[in-house]
């Protein structure tokens, strides 16, 4: 066990020293062809504000006086003007507003500024930070280990997974190894090393591939071609089309899939090793056989909390149902819609077979054991 805890520990550092100098090869790269500035500012002035109509709609046209905060023309005024055309989401900006504005030149070398979005990452800060001193005051030790893993699992998605995808490689061998590797750490340091997170760790991975699979199937037999959204579109224009979308479809099933799997195998896992200390005397069938009871109560509310997560998330989906001139069945059969149906089938059937499958390699692994480890 003190072997295991080493090679995790090393296997850790190992990676965020990778991925960090990976990450100032890119830095470098990208500051060479870097040729826009993302500026920080606030809004000072509302100059002029009207409503204007026109063939294209209704919409706000202001022009604003803003205080660049953060960049290059950091303490200077500039002027940009919000609303000149009809937008769907165009938004309406009042003083005191802080905004993340893009500065670039034009081909006579003039400067030219445009609103990005709003800058968010003080609120998005104390968010986090209300998040991790709950999980800390709350969850102790387990709870500031967890954010370390999870913090591990955003340095292997963001600095091996995206980047690889991103020069051509396979997104579902990418994926694949990407998450081998989130799991043994994530898991260790979310919930100690011990057999029993072993076994959830095997549970996971079996069950992962499992999910991979079916993933790959479906969205072949489906004739799915990863360009429901638009981001696919935009993703695969900028990248000159050099990337596999319906490979990235299936990788994004790939990676979503575990975080639901962690906790299915670790309760499913915990279950198992509970009843063994329970009684000691029980053999591999009857410790099966007994944490698949419970474990069938476990599928029930995870289904039913997966199905209502997916929901949440994909609201303005759901509304096409709504009023909606088509019938459902022509409604279903759009790719947008069937994307999404095949990721909440394939995750809820990783989900299903992950309590029998984690269930039995707990039951072998306890089965010539008198005492739970």
């Amino acid at each position: 066990m003190r072997i295991v805890k080493r090679i995790v520990f090393i296997l850790s550092l190992l990676t965020i020293f990778c991925f960090v100098q990976i990450d100032q090869v890119y830095g470098q790269f990208a500051s060479e062809e870097m040729t826009e500035e993302t500026l920080e500012a606030r809004v000072i002035e509302v100059i002029k504000e009207e409503t204007i109509t026109d063939e294209y709609g209704v919409y706000e046209y202001q022009n604003l006086e803003l205080l660049v905060t953060k960049g290059s023309l950091v303490g200077e005024n500039i002027n940009i003007e919000n609303g000149e055309m009809a937008l769907a989401n165009s938004k309406k900006y009042k003083i005191g507003d802080r905004l993340l504005v893009g500065f670039v030149k034009d081909i006579d070398g003039a400067d030219y500024f445009y609103i990005m979005d709003y800058y968010r990452s003080d609120s998005m800060l104390k968010l986090f930070i209300i998040f991790v001193i709950l999980a800390v005051l709350i969850a102790g030790w387990k709870g500031a280990s967890s954010i370390v893993g999870m913090g591990l699992s955003f340095v292997v998605i963001f600095k091996f997974i995206l980047p690889r995808i991103l020069d051509g490689a396979d997104p579902i061998f990418v994926s694949v190894l990407g998450t081998c590797l989130i799991i043994p750490i994530s898991f260790y340091m979310s919930h100690g090393f011990s057999k029993k997170t072993t076994v959830a760790i095997v549970g996971t991975i079996i069950s992962l591939i499992i999910t991979g699979i079916l993933a790959g199937v479906f969205v072949d037999v489906l004739k799915i071609s990863g360009f429901a959204s638009e981001e696919a579109g935009f993703l695969s224009v900028a990248m000159g089309g050099k990337i596999n979308m319906k490979g990235i479809l299936i990788a994004g099933m790939v990676v979503s899939a575990l975080g639901i799997l962690d906790d299915i195998t670790i309760s499913q896992a915990s279950i198992a090793y509970q009843l063994k200390k329970t009684n000691p005397e029980l053999s591999w069938q009857e410790l099966n056989k007994q944490a698949m009871d419970i474990g069938r109560d476990h599928i029930a509310s995870m289904i039913n909390s997966l199905i209502l997560v997916y929901a949440g998330a994909s609201m303005p989906l759901l509304l096409l149902f709504v009023n909606n001139p088509h019938p459902f069945g022509e409604v279903i059969n759009y790719e947008i819609v069937a994307d999404e149906i095949v990721r909440t089938m394939v995750g809820s059937i990783g989900l299903i077979l992950a309590v029998p499958i984690t269930t039995m390699v707990a039951s072998v692994v306890l089965s010539d054991r008198k005492t739970s480890i």
